[in-house]
């Protein structure tokens, strides 16, 4: 919590994150052009931004792409909203809800995590039936080769389809999987109705990617959603679940027991 309030203490810091929060997603070129900063100086910062883990990257080839965190800024609301008034209470939560849920310029969704467990339990619990069901409700089977095919299964709903696929599987150190074919019966087995399903059925197919790295006694998930259909639906479903899903992973890895 110290290393997010110094990173923040900083005007130049905070111009940073004002102008990845105007457009999520830039390269150090691109943020170097929007200020008035030398390259070394905004490199610097931008160190101080991942250190207290407000700032994320994410390599789209040879280019450093750096996003807005949510993470530490839900940490600083859940640790003082109950000593503010109602209307206070109300600004926290609208800003907390405006790092997760806006797509802020890019529609990718990214989310970085620090859970206290090992790449290769980490690893298990998201390819694990047993695990995932416990802290997402949802049951994946797989062999978890590239391009072999992945189904989906809650509360007695098999979903299974060709374009249903693993992406990329590399044990303890990043998966990836195209997102489920939203059936009628798997919408109505997560509540949805069919209006709002017909729509979403309509957007295109998106891929979610996540990345594992050791980060000390920790495992430092950063999660990629992409692929998403220009001012589609699911971009802002999933920009609400993820933050549920993976918080209640971590609560699982590291207490034993997933949130309720």
């Amino acid at each position: 919590m110290d290393e997010v309030f110094k990173a923040l203490a900083d005007a130049s810091r905070r111009r940073l994150l004002d102008s990845l929060n105007a457009r999520n997603g830039q390269s150090l070129r691109e943020l170097c052009a929007g200020l008035d900063m030398a390259r070394q100086s905004v490199s610097k910062h931008l160190a101080v931004l991942e250190a207290a883990n407000l700032v994320t990257t994410v390599w789209r080839g040879r280019e450093k792409l750096h996003y807005l965190n949510p993470v530490p800024i839900n940490a600083i609301a859940d640790r003082w909203m109950s000593r503010y008034d109602r209307e206070r209470a109300g600004a926290l939560a609208d800003l907390k809800t405006a790092l997760e849920l806006e797509p802020m310029g890019d529609p990718e969704f990214v989310y970085t995590i620090y859970i206290k467990t090992t790449p290769e339990r980490l690893w298990q619990a998201l390819v694990d039936p047993a695990f995932t069901r416990r802290y997402w409700g949802i049951g994946f089977t797989s062999d978890w080769r590239p391009g072999s095919p992945m189904t989906w299964e809650k509360d007695g709903v098999t979903v299974a389809d060709p374009e249903q696929v693993v992406v990329a599987a590399e044990p303890g150190r990043r998966l990836s999987y195209t997102w489920h074919t939203l059936t009628p019966e798997f919408a109505a087995a997560v509540g949805l109705d069919e209006e709002t399903a017909a729509r979403l059925r309509g957007e295109r197919r998106s891929t979610v990617t996540f990345e594992i790295e050791p980060a000390g006694e920790a495992v430092r998930l950063t999660v990629v959603h992409g692929g998403f259909e220009p001012g589609g639906e699911i971009r802002g479903m999933v920009g609400q679940g993820w933050p549920a899903v993976l918080s209640s992973l971590k609560s699982l890895l590291e207490t034993g027991d997933p949130l309720p």
